[in-house]
């Protein structure tokens, strides 16, 4: 008799991942490095005679784990599914410190990942600072905690519990806001430096995670912070979601996935035009040109807009809409109007039908 569906599910979606990470993996160390003759063809390089074949070293992909029961369950199929493969698997548990006990909780996480047979295991500590609200301080702080920990570790990639109710939320939320399809695109399934973060359960909704705990009889902690209505990612998942859904009708959750995946497909392509065309709107000296920024599909002139903002030193995070619609209107809508000031004392002005971008 097989294992129960729900541990089948989740324990599924982890082996595509691995096997998509040792594939990587494999093909990054052992990629020869080609020579090229006299006219600039590749070649393969020679190996000397019977010269042993090098096996690329095992990885190690680390999960992200709270102790929630998505978390939770992703360790165990990580654990499970690990020992079939040429895999390490470890864990990692964050203590934010926002409340009393947390230390404790983040010990007794990483005794439950090292019983499971996971190695390394870690609980690191973080301070969470103000910036953008606690709830976007604490992930903040939680990814800048998982990236030391995958550099120092030299881990391959790093798992987290995301499931499909999560990327519901995340489009309802950037929806709230009136962000562009890059935002509605909500979680990559591979996102971070080098893909190091997988999201292997983003087609998979919360309670089959939740049922996967249960059947293991694995302990799950449930934080209080994500019931709590202060927060609005709380309010939504607890009032907002079950409210669309008796109005709608069940389903809302897959179908906010969905739109979720066709928005990122449109975002990628979108991003990939701008990129393609922000030589030819340019002049011989690299200034951008009104007229030919004018003559853009508005989606791909404010992408390249965006470009040039970081790449004169605005940072990313802090470059939102209304930003990049000033700066648009500099092209669609010029009335003589000044400098606008952008972050990271980055200015941009129109002058003699060039936009001038320069920090400060």
């Amino acid at each position: 008799m097989g294992p129960h569906p729900a541990v089948a599910a989740i324990r599924l979606a982890v082996r595509r991942v691995l096997h998509d990470v040792l594939t990587e993996h494999t093909a990054q160390h052992t990629a020869p490095e080609l020579s090229t003759t006299a006219s600039g063809a590749p070649t393969a390089p020679s190996a000397p005679q019977g010269a042993p074949r090098v096996e690329p070293p095992t990885p190690l992909v680390l999960v992200a784990c709270s102790g929630g029961a998505d978390s939770m369950a992703l360790a165990s199929a990580l654990a499970f599914e690990a020992r079939k493969l040429p895999v390490r698997a470890g864990g990692i548990t964050v203590d934010h410190g926002l409340q009393d006990g947390s230390g404790l909780r983040a010990a007794e996480v990483a005794a439950r990942l090292t019983a499971m047979g996971l190695e390394p295991v870690e609980a690191v500590t973080v301070t969470v600072g103000r910036d953008g609200g606690p709830e976007a301080a604490a992930r903040d702080a939680r990814y800048a905690a998982l990236d030391e920990a995958a550099e120092r570790l030299g881990a391959a990639a790093v798992l987290l519990g995301h499931t499909r109710d999560d990327q519901a939320e995340t489009v309802l939320l950037g929806l709230a806001r009136g962000s562009g399809i890059r935002s509605l695109s909500g979680m990559a399934a591979v996102s971070g430096a080098e893909g190091r973060y997988r999201r292997p359960f983003l087609q998979l909704d919360r309670q089959t995670a939740r049922k996967a705990c249960m059947v293991q009889s694995l302990p799950v902690w449930d934080d209080p912070m994500n019931a709590d209505p202060a927060y609005t990612r709380s309010r939504l998942r607890h009032e907002g979601l079950p409210a669309l859904e008796k109005s709608l009708g069940k389903g809302v959750v897959e179908a906010l996935a969905r739109t979720a995946q066709l928005c990122r497909d449109d975002a990628d392509a979108l991003d990939t035009w701008a990129a393609d065309v922000e030589a030819s709107v340019r002049d011989e000296t690299g200034q951008l040109v009104c007229a030919r920024l004018y003559a853009l599909p508005a989606a791909v002139r404010r992408r390249v807009l965006r470009r040039a903002a970081i790449a004169e030193g605005a940072p990313a995070g802090s470059l939102f809409a209304r930003h990049i619609e000033e700066l648009d209107r500099l092209i669609t809508s010029w009335r003589g109007q000044g400098a606008i000031n952008l972050p990271g004392r980055v200015e941009a002005r129109r002058q003699g039908g060039r936009l001038v971008i320069r920090q400060g």
